[in-house]
């Protein structure tokens, strides 16, 4: 079977599982052909790929569905663990889970329109949106809950500082600040609930089911306000525009009233989750982004 795999897909999967990346993209016109079989699938069109290759499909009761394969490990575990207890509320639906294939069948959003087509011009349409779809996902952990713990998120401050002993590409104050700050949020926050661990306006799309549904969680278990922090810096967080800066004052007031949280720990987490954004994007060689500014734009509100 012949598949053309996109370079940008390439890129991405060498430069995040090495080795294992490579042996997956020449493995995967075979598991295609696989879980097509197994799964008594039609493969339709492939979805924009980046670090999955992910497809419409349609199962043998001639009903919609999608595919996504991904190098097997334990991003893909905690997704389908996640999808699990959500149980369709507030997020797509998981049909089956193939551990070692990397395969997720999962239920299709129809039309499927992403929230960020809503912005800037109905930006407080579009917070609400994302509001209302985590407020339905955020919920206690279940007995036997496997996520893991959102404290652990913290490694990455200290990776960063280690590798970059000065001011790198991230001032060095900014990184110290938001590394320390994390810390205390996680140590007094509320009680854990399960987060949907990168909720913005490119993963809550339009459905019928219900009128928005979150996709491609990457969980963690800890405080709600950790969610807040890619609303602020999405969509597009590589476009630095001043009119979507502007849209964060708003933004986080929106955010604090419908999660129910202190206006100040809304503010916190932002900062925060700006500073750690960009850190994720240095650690793969990338450049500033929105994410940045909008850390800077909170600083002055830091208590």
């Amino acid at each position: 079977m012949s598949l053309p795999i996109p370079p940008a897909l390439t890129r991405n999967v060498v430069e995040n599982w090495g080795e294992r990346g490579r042996h997956w993209l020449g493995r995967l016109p075979a598991l295609l052909t696989e879980v097509a079989e197994v799964w008594d699938l039609k493969m339709g069109r492939p979805y924009r790929l980046s670090f999955h290759w992910v497809t419409a499909v349609t199962r043998a009761d001639g009903s919609p569905a999608v595919l996504k394969l991904g190098v097997p490990d334990e991003h893909l575990a905690v997704e389908a663990e996640a999808l699990q207890i959500y149980a369709g509320q507030g997020a797509i639906r998981l049909f089956e889970y193939d551990p070692p294939r990397g395969a997720l069948l999962l239920e299709r959003a129809t039309p499927g329109t992403a929230v960020a087509t809503v912005v800037p011009q109905h930006d407080e349409e579009a917070t609400a949106a994302l509001i209302a779809a985590g407020r339905r996902l955020h919920q206690l952990p279940p007995a036997g809950c496997r996520l893991p713990d959102l404290r652990a998120q913290g490694e990455a401050f200290r990776a960063h500082r280690r590798r970059f002993p000065g001011d790198g590409p991230i001032p060095r104050p900014l990184v110290e600040r938001a590394g320390a700050l994390f810390d205390e949020l996680c140590a007094d926050g509320p009680e854990p609930l399960v987060l949907h661990g990168d909720l913005h306006h490119e993963n809550v799309v339009r459905a019928e089911r219900e009128p928005w549904l979150a996709i491609d969680p990457s969980p963690v278990v800890g405080d709600p306000g950790y969610d807040c922090g890619a609303m602020l810096y999405n969509p597009y967080p590589q476009r630095r525009e001043a009119d979507l800066l502007a849209l964060v004052p708003a933004r986080v007031e929106q955010l604090a009233d419908g999660f129910g949280l202190p206006l100040e720990r809304v503010v916190a987490w932002g900062f925060v989750m700006g500073v750690l954004s960009q850190v994720w994007t240095a650690a793969v060689g990338g450049q500033e982004s929105r994410a940045l500014d909008v850390a800077t734009l909170l600083l002055p509100r830091l208590s």
